[in-house]
């Protein structure tokens, strides 16, 4: 399947010059790139030739399409052509977003359409935040404050623009909303490809340094966001992980922008990722982060209340009690319910 990153970040963070300084490396050759209509097209002087309709072959030799309509069409489209052989074949796509947008649409796409997930998979969100305006951006405007919330490698921006104790506020501002993605300062865009790309973002290095914050008990907010963490002493097994995944993304999904943890499934490490009601599949780890072996989460989003979502996880022992008679234990499946009206 052909990985997918996502290019995201306010008004003017700098997402076109770090799509333009990557599109020079040489593992950038066979990238395609897709720029939403609405976005601040800066690639227009390398545009030199026109393949097919709304393509462009780049004079890096990556190929560039405007978005015309919904992204699946898009999507749709460039499998077909690149399947007809009137667009070369390449090895990525990067969807660069206008500086408005909500990156949770495309993730969605991109992971829940059965039409598509045969030749794409999410790899990651990449977001630039703008390092001389980040404060207001993130105090007025929603759709910066989810950016930052959803994105896996954030990149700071226009540092050379402010002292570095402004620099310092700034990024304490950024952790307070995702404390578990690496924040990177760039020079003018320039950042090492394999910096951005060298892992999956979901491995058990990843992890821990996700749900190394203690947050448990505590929520710190930025406009409306907050984090917090709980863990999970008991092994649960693959059916209750998916029962909790399922009631967290049908009741919660609009206050949840970001889950990510470590789940004891029957002694093993899974890692998991949502976001918001987009749930990637549960993936198995070679290695626990580290000697515990507790299921840990992490949660970014809006008004979270620790007891609504600790209540949640008696999900786990509800599907433990499922046998071949599907015979459920009263007094288990009385907490389930009761967790599950606390989260409507």
């Amino acid at each position: 399947m052909i990985p997918v990153s996502i290019v995201t970040g306010f008004l003017g963070s700098g997402k076109t010059t770090l799509l333009n300084q990557l599109l020079q490396c040489r593992d950038f050759r066979n990238s395609l790139v897709i720029v939403n209509e609405l976005g601040e097209i800066g690639i227009d002087h390398l545009l030199v030739s026109a393949p097919t309709e709304n393509t462009w072959l780049l004079s890096s030799g990556c190929l560039c399409c405007e978005v015309r309509g919904e992204l699946f069409e898009t999507l749709t489209d460039i499998v077909n052509n690149r399947a007809s052989g009137e667009i070369p074949p390449f090895d990525r796509i990067l969807v660069e977003t206008t500086g408005l947008a909500d990156p949770v649409p495309i993730l969605r796409t991109i992971v829940t359409d059965d039409t598509l997930t045969p030749y794409f998979r999410m790899d990651r969100v990449i977001t630039v935040v703008d390092a001389v305006h980040a404060h207001q951006q993130l105090i007025n405007h929603d759709e910066a404050r989810k950016q930052v919330a959803v994105s896996d490698i954030l990149l700071l921006s226009k540092v050379d623009l402010i002292e570095p104790d402004s620099m310092d506020s700034v990024a304490e501002a950024v952790n307070r909303i995702n404390a578990g993605s690496p924040l990177i300062p760039v020079d003018h865009g320039r950042v090492e490809p394999e910096v951005l790309f060298s892992s999956t973002g979901r491995d058990a290095q990843d992890l821990g340094r996700w749900l190394a914050h203690d947050l448990h008990g505590h929520t710190h907010h930025t406009g409306e966001i907050g984090t917090l963490s709980l863990t999970y002493d008991e092994p649960v097994s693959e059916s209750g992980l998916a029962t909790w995944l399922s009631m967290l993304t049908n009741f919660k999904s609009a206050q949840l922008l970001r889950v990510k943890g470590i789940v004891n499934v029957g002694g093993y490490p899974y890692a998991i990722h949502v976001v918001q009601s987009v749930v990637h599949p549960p993936v198995p780890l070679d290695a626990w982060p580290s000697s515990s072996r507790q299921s840990r989460f992490v949660f970014i989003g809006r008004d979270l209340e620790e007891a609504t979502l600790e209540s949640s996880l008696a999900a786990f022992s509800l599907a433990d009690t499922l046998e071949d008679t599907f015979a459920v234990n009263p007094a288990v499946y009385a907490r389930f319910r009761e967790a599950a009206e606390r989260l409507l």
